[in-house]
């Protein structure tokens, strides 16, 4: 297959998760022998064209439209205040994006594609102004999630319309656990159009063999954890992370296991008010935040550095890091309530048992989930060496494309059978 990929974040400026899973599953596809054509967002400093390890990756350069969106755009973006540069950029990246696609890269240059996979409110109008202007090429939009669930019921109007819009356009919809699935379909989505594609993650790379254990020591001694127990919490400093309710439950698990401490890696718009947090309930000595980039190996080793992990989400539609904690052999404590993929990843009791399952929103319930671990080593150890299994069994880059490629080819078989009609 021939797959034009709409994705906001693609090497090398990486944001977040979305951004982890676009780099793995382009490869992955191209390993298998199919074409990958990226379009992304260029931050002024990249080249418009290059190839990257087989891939073509179009960052079409973006204007300043801040002064200029205001004008036509409705109250509700108006309100965004300097939020409003941020959706201009996107806005220019996918009119720019889409119009290089249709009228260069097929009208001009007669190339063929088989299908569109655009991914999240991010590059969905390049879905939507693609559908609208070359109707023979299939869609899928790739849900990873959604205005309300981000916003806990809140959020843009403007947004979620976007979105819903898109979901109609597209033939397809893929998202990223059950549970999001049955979220959308609460909210008004098209449940026969939905498949569920879980994401993936690399047990060759993510694995407690192969840690530089020179990183590692570094960074004990860096943290002064050399006679602690460390819980790791990586992810984005944002409200629905739950890192706030994390640090709370800190100083009730210190309580019963006083030489603890919590390493937060990750960046995110509430890093001073954790910081306040931490100094107003006497627990800052107690916590590390790494508000900056690491590479890979020093992430890694992060985890081969926590005796426990703990993602207490309140709303999480899958959640790669639990992943990367488990095939660490890492014992991990995630947020169960609400919309939770984290809690199709982790299984919280029996003899295949990984972790545990909280809710995000208690701070005594996540201290009782990293109580649990830290009570006896012993079995956590046995849960961590599950979790490795578990996602060499389940969640792995290769499973999670060929399952992708499987429903794009759905969608061309089906699309084929009505045109023999």
């Amino acid at each position: 297959m021939k797959i034009a990929f709409f994705v906001w974040e693609f090497w090398p400026r990486l944001v977040g998760g979305l951004g982890t899973y676009a780099i793995e599953i382009t490869r992955k596809i191209e390993e298998f022998g199919h074409e990958v054509v990226v379009f992304t967002l260029n931050d002024g400093n990249l080249p418009t064209l290059e190839h990257w390890e087989g891939i073509e990756v179009h960052r079409p350069m973006i204007l300043d439209t801040t002064n200029t969106l205001p004008l036509v755009v409705r109250e509700d973006l108006k309100r965004w205040g300097t939020g409003l540069r941020f959706f201009a950029d996107v806005f220019c990246y996918n009119y720019l994006s889409a119009t290089k696609f249709i009228n260069q890269l097929i009208k001009k240059d007669g190339r063929s594609f088989d299908i569109v996979a655009f991914h999240d409110w991010l590059s969905a109008f390049s879905g939507i102004i693609i559908k609208d202007n070359m109707k023979s090429i299939p869609c899928v939009f790739h849900i990873h999630s959604v205005e309300e669930q981000r916003n806990l019921g809140g959020g843009s109007d403007v947004i979620k319309e976007i979105e819903m819009t898109a979901s109609k356009k597209a033939e397809k919809i893929i998202t990223v656990s059950h549970s999001l699935k049955e979220y959308l379909i609460t909210i008004g989505y098209e449940g026969e159009k939905i498949e569920v594609c879980w994401n993936g993650c690399d047990p060759k790379k993510y694995n407690p063999k192969n840690v530089n254990e020179e990183i590692v020591e570094n960074l004990r001694k860096r943290y002064g954890v050399e006679d602690k127990k460390v819980i790791l919490f990586v992810g984005r400093l944002t409200y629905i992370k739950g890192v706030r309710q994390l640090i709370e439950a800190l100083q009730i698990v210190k309580r019963d296991f006083p030489d603890v401490k919590l390493v937060i890696l990750g960046k995110g718009e509430e890093y001073s008010d954790l910081i306040a947090l931490a100094q107003s309930l006497g627990v800052f000595d107690d916590v590390v935040i790494r508000s900056e980039w690491v590479s890979e190996a020093e992430r890694i080793a992060h985890y081969a550095l926590a005796d426990v992990c703990v993602f207490p989400s309140l709303s999480e539609p899958f959640g790669i890091v639990s992943l990367e904690a488990m095939a660490m052999e890492k014992p991990v404590v995630v947020g169960a309530s609400g919309v939770s993929g984290l809690k199709e990843q982790v299984i919280p009791s029996g003899d295949f048992r990984t972790g545990v399952h909280i809710d995000g929103r208690n701070p005594y319930d996540i201290a009782w989930g990293i109580k649990e671990v830290l009570k006896d080593p012993e079995e956590a150890k046995k849960w961590g060496k599950n979790g490795r299994k578990r996602v060499i069994e389940n969640f792995t880059w290769d499973i999670a494309a060929k399952r992708t490629l499987e429903i794009y080819e759905s969608v061309l078989n089906s699309r084929e059978k009505r045109e023999l009609g």
